[in-house]
């Protein structure tokens, strides 16, 4: 056994490349002619009544007829101007740019009008599809995909659903005064429709942009890490979905400060308190490299004897650099082949794993991976800041947990504590990698080793 656990040692990202395949189901190719299709009707009362051909109608007429503009005046009661075309389009729906009559300007999310009948057929195919696939192959074990499927697709399809994740995520991280979150339109907003504050920026993994418009790449890398180890590890709130299209940057205009905007709040994991502990217990043990605890969490959270592979699925690290250190190693080219070559050899061995850890893990192995494609293009991934907020946040969600269970006044004080003093020791490594990397830095070092030699 130990010696099949190191050959999984190589595995890296293959959990997180299997586990977003539970998510392919939405990104299945729609009829051509459902792309664009918006109906916008008028206000009643304070909501809007919004369904789905006025646009369709719009691209069916030819331009100039008497028709085309009895069609436009429709939606020309709700708007001042309605962009046709969409700012960003998907199989559950599309963006749409537009000016309302009270002069703001909107970004309208509008639900394709065949996904709702759709989706239940889709999710039938594809239970169809892995019990057939899984006849052939006994080893396939991927029934998970479809019982996830049909857990989180009619809440992503619930647009309110979606405006209440955005207004509860922006409430639960507000003290990051990076972030912004488009605030929502309720009085226009039904459940096929939101209508949100229109927000532009770059894509978070265009270094390009960034350089164009002096956005420090590390800054935003670092700040994403925070966000995400934040909802993880400290609220259990974790929103899923974050790959470039619903993460822009911008640059404060008046400020000069660098923006994170977070987009598409349809799909969120909620995380218990016991999993969530253990997941913090086991990052902890990941970035101390301590095997016996490594061992111990990942068997808590379902991994069994492939607790190896387990935890390079969760770092996208080898074995080896599992077992030296992830936050002293930097990551190397050489190791991402290995584990990309290796991956396809051990997929009996993963499926296994992903139909044995909690649910809640699969949506954050899905996020991991979107995060780590987000710190390639930048080339980040060889950065440190990542690890110590991570750490920070575990430190406060193992200290907050710790102080709920004690009465004691004594013990709560204890707890606070240590706490401090654990943050404090980050802060100031931290600040010692950044002088080491600083010209500061390299002459306090190249001066104290001349006054150690000189002594």
């Amino acid at each position: 056994m130990a010696r099949r656990a190191l050959k999984l040692a190589s595995l890296a990202t293959v959990a997180a490349a299997a586990t977003t395949g539970f998510y392919l189901y939405s990104k299945k190719q729609l009829d051509p002619n459902d792309f664009g299709v918006v109906r916008v009707g008028r206000a009643v009362a304070t909501t809007a009544v919004i369904t789905f051909d006025y646009l369709t109608s719009l691209r069916s007429v030819p331009r100039g007829t008497e028709e085309y503009e009895h069609v436009k005046s429709q939606i020309n009661e709700l708007f001042v101007s309605f962009e046709d075309a969409p700012l960003g389009a998907a199989s559950l729906a599309q963006v749409h740019k537009a000016v309302l009559q009270d002069g703001r300007t909107v970004a309208v999310k509008v639900q394709h009008p065949k996904v709702q009948a759709q989706s239940s057929k889709d999710i039938l195919l594809m239970e169809i599809l892995i019990l057939a696939v899984k006849q052939i192959f006994p080893d396939f074990e991927f029934m998970w995909l479809v019982e996830e499927a049909k857990k989180n697709l009619p809440l992503e399809l619930d647009f309110l659903n979606e405006g209440r994740n955005a207004e509860k995520v922006a409430h639960m991280l507000h003290r990051f005064s990076f972030l912004k979150v488009p605030k929502i339109h309720w009085e226009l907003s039904t459940r096929r429709v939101l209508f949100m504050e229109f927000m532009e920026g770059g894509q978070v993994n265009d270094k390009a942009y960034m350089e164009r418009n002096c956005i420090d790449v590390n800054e935003i890398s670092r700040n994403l890490g925070k966000l995400y180890s934040e909802m993880i590890f400290v609220n259990g709130f974790v929103h899923c979905d974050p790959h470039p299209g619903n993460v822009l940057v911008r640059k404060c205009s008046t400020t000069g400060k660098a923006h994170i905007i977070l987009l598409d709040h349809g799909l969120y994991q909620v995380l218990t308190d016991n999993f969530r502990l253990d997941y913090c217990r086991l990052w902890q043990a990941l970035i101390k490299a301590d095997m016996k605890q490594i061992q111990k969490y990942s068997q808590r959270l379902g991994a069994g004897d492939l607790y190896p592979l387990f935890a390079c699925m969760l770092t996208a690290r080898s074995w080896e650099s599992v077992n030296r250190g992830i936050d002293r190693l930097p990551v190397t080219a050489k190791e991402d082949v290995e584990i990309r070559t290796n991956a396809a050899a051990y997929l009996p061995q993963i499926t296994k794993l992903l139909n044995n850890v909690p649910r809640q893990m699969l949506l954050l192995l899905k996020t991991n991976d979107l995060l780590r494609g987000v710190e390639s293009a930048l080339q980040t991934r060889a950065s440190a800041s990542s690890f110590l907020n991570m750490t920070r946040c575990c430190i406060r969600a193992v200290s907050a947990y710790q102080r709920s269970r004690t009465n004691s006044s004594y013990r709560k004080a204890q707890i606070s504590l240590s706490e401090a003093m654990s943050l404090w020791q980050i802060n100031l490594y931290e600040l010692f990698l950044r002088l080491k990397g600083s010209q500061l830095g390299n002459w306090v070092i190249a001066l104290l080793s001349w006054m150690h030699h000189s002594s």
